[in-house]
């Protein structure tokens, strides 16, 4: 059997084979990620439901776990106050911007905003702060001050889908623009972050991105940004990382058995054309975050017993793994996203903590997991078995993984094409097992790999 070797230039992924060269219709990314992006694991913190005193002071408390855990990237949900006009629910969306230059006085105040962000960097976080910047709230003084500044429905502010308790902003202003580049700029200065995550990035035209980017790195020249999107002209001059969505798509239906593992593998295969991202820019994968969780289930609602072999898959593929609060400890119910909801921290049924925390050791020390583009090259491999089992490799100056899934409910023997980890090609996987092996390349292994390109099977 040959391996699959079409290259999975998957924009980011970029993946490669063996045989002649190829041209690629796609661009590669002009944006220079931090290394600390391409290495680290982002860990999402709700700060409301972190603790039962829902503020910064609260959940610095648990810095050191989350350290000891391995995560070195801190996405902070929104900080700002949270409007009052139209708000849902007692407490109000997140992502319901009253004031951007102020902090949600429920969590605590600039002083202790800044004391969390000192006490992360000096335990070696870098700290991403969530950005809305398509919507405010109704009652954010902008819609008094600056009219001209929102989209309208007729005589009222518009509003996009059900979120009645936002206004749309309008891109088409310039001096919108201004005033949302001069807030951002002034989190970066005055709050010390190290980058955003973009809410609802898609929004805003993507020439506000590529100039509102370009101010903020002539700030801090590695700032990360994060674009709550899967759109490939935000990734060519803005954006270091996206949310995979289309994969995870892909996963739930894996998952719920609507698919079988031959359709992640030729998603990959095709990736390329499906999303036309640019190469060497950054997926972001994860198995939930607040919107999943809240809206459409728990971990154990959309991947029953195959939670934790779809976790350890987001780590293994090129890109960036996220881990949403409470994750770590296998919570198991939806958090309310309006009111108060405390993450219960004493009873990690599924030893969640140790399973996480070797993952990232061994992502953290094996640099051919990374991001890319310092990462390694990722090829999907043949097996006997491709209705029940996916298998891939990642490879990085001679620090290679062989990874293989087994989507089923009964146990698989299967035997693997090429590969170069290790000659061994019969494997055994338990129902919804998964095997990770790490080596240097096994010579007897027979696979070439000197001259990169592309050989379509």
């Amino acid at each position: 059997m040959k391996r699959l070797s079409t290259i999975l230039l998957l924009a980011s992924l970029a993946i490669l084979a063996v045989g002649c060269s190829r041209e690629t219709k796609y661009p590669v990314t002009e944006v220079s990620h931090p290394e600390w992006a391409e290495s680290g694991v982002i860990y999402e913190v709700n700060v409301r439901q972190y603790t039962p005193e829902g503020t910064f002071a609260a959940f610095s408390k648990h810095l050191d776990r989350l350290s000891d855990l391995g995560v070195k990237i801190l996405w902070l949900m929104p900080i700002n106050p949270i409007g009052e006009y139209g708000r849902k629910g007692s407490l109000g969306s997140y992502y319901s911007v009253r004031d951007y230059y102020a902090v949600n006085p429920e969590f605590g105040n600039m002083n202790d905003f800044k004391a969390l962000v000192d006490s992360c960097h000096v335990r070696g976080f870098k700290v991403v702060m969530d950005w809305v910047a398509n919507h405010t709230s109704r009652d954010c003084a902008w819609t008094a001050e600056h009219p001209k500044w929102y989209k309208r429905s007729g005589d009222t502010l518009a509003v996009a889908y059900d979120w009645t308790d936002v206004a749309l902003l309008d891109y088409a202003n310039d001096s919108v623009r201004d005033a949302m580049i001069d807030a951002m700029s002034y989190w970066v200065k005055e709050g010390g972050i190290d980058g955003f995550r973009c809410d609802f990035a898609s929004g805003p035209s993507v020439s506000f991105w590529n100039k509102c980017t370009k101010v903020l790195r002539s700030i801090k020249p590695d700032i990360f940004l994060l674009a709550e999107a899967e759109q490939p002209d935000l990734q060519e001059k803005a954006f270091d990382a996206y949310y995979s969505w289309q994969l995870m798509n892909c996963t739930y239906d894996l998952a719920a058995g609507k698919i079988t593992a031959d359709s992640l593998a030729n998603f990959f295969l095709d990736y390329e054309n499906n999303t036309g991202m640019p190469l060497n820019t950054i997926p972001m994968h994860f198995t939930t975050n607040h919107d999943q969780n809240s809206w459409h289930g728990t971990d154990r609602e959309l991947y029953g017993d195959a939670l934790k072999q779809f976790a350890v898959l987001s780590f293994v593929l090129p890109g960036m793994p996220m881990i949403y609060s409470g994750e770590e400890v296998s919570m198991d119910r939806r958090l309310r996203f309006f009111e108060k909801d405390t993450i219960d921290w004493s009873n990690d049924v599924d030893s969640m903590t140790v399973f996480y925390s070797n993952l990232i050791s061994e992502r953290n020390e094996h640099k051919c997991l990374w991001a890319m583009p310092d990462g390694g090259k990722m090829y999907v491999i043949t097996n006997d078995r491709p209705k029940k089992v996916f298998s891939m490799e990642r490879e990085l100056e001679g620090d290679i993984c062989l990874a293989l899934f087994n989507f089923s409910d009964s146990e698989v023997t299967c035997t693997l094409g090429e590969h170069a980890a290790t000659a061994d090609s019969l494997f055994d996987l338990p129902a919804y097992g998964y095997r990770l092996i790490f080596s240097a390349g096994d010579p007897n292994a027979g696979v070439q790999r000197e001259k990169p390109g592309l050989e379509v099977q």
